[in-house]
């Protein structure tokens, strides 16, 4: 496994100290340690670490919802390090955008492992997202480019063919995507 960037969020002085060796030696960079919630959402925003292991109970605000605020504002991979373990609270952890959960007190061994699959699912789940961002705007591009070909088709007597043709032939020639050119075509034609 490649350097992480981590952020550490425990209140307990002695865990911290002992997640900062750990990683360490595992070969991460710890680049900044918070004592709550609050912290842990400000310097999640400042450093843009990779991985954030945090406590689930902590005072002014919980990992939970420092969780939730961490991935709206700097989303990164998250991993729950907590001494409780009751149903609800691992759901709750898992809605947030935790990806691993490891039970206090761990053992040394179980750390890499869990900051790997938690990093290796945050992967998989940004790739996804910009995936169906990508068949989004192609779905979009689709749509306008039929719009502006019906367009060219009506106003100019051409065959679909042809006013597909015209469309990619002004998007090659003048450098821009075929969307551009078809949202330029229906603007002119609501114009008119």
């Amino acid at each position: 496994m490649e350097t992480l960037r981590a952020l550490i969020a425990e209140d307990e002085n002695l865990t911290r100290t002992i997640l900062r060796a750990r990683l360490e030696k595992l070969g991460h960079q710890v680049v900044a340690e918070a004592e709550n919630g609050s912290q842990a959402v400000e310097l999640a925003k400042v450093h843009r670490p990779q991985v954030v292991i945090m406590d689930i109970r902590m005072p002014e605000m919980d990992g939970i919802e420092a969780a939730r605020r961490i991935m709206a504002e700097a989303p990164c991979a998250i991993l729950f390090l907590t001494a409780y373990s009751d149903q609800a609270m691992v759901e709750e952890a898992s809605e947030t955008g935790a990806l691993a959960y490891l039970m206090k007190p761990f053992r040394k061994e179980d750390l890499a492992p869990a900051l790997e699959v938690a990093v290796r699912r945050f992967r998989q789940i940004e790739g996804q997202e910009k995936e169906i961002e990508q068949l989004k705007e192609a779905i979009e591009t689709r749509k306008l480019v039929e719009r502006a070909k019906g367009i060219l088709m009506e106003r100019l007597g051409l065959s679909e063919d042809d006013a597909f043709k015209r469309i990619h032939f002004q998007a090659r020639n003048q450098n821009k995507r075929m969307r551009d050119i078809a949202q330029s075509i229906i603007t002119a034609a609501e114009l008119i």
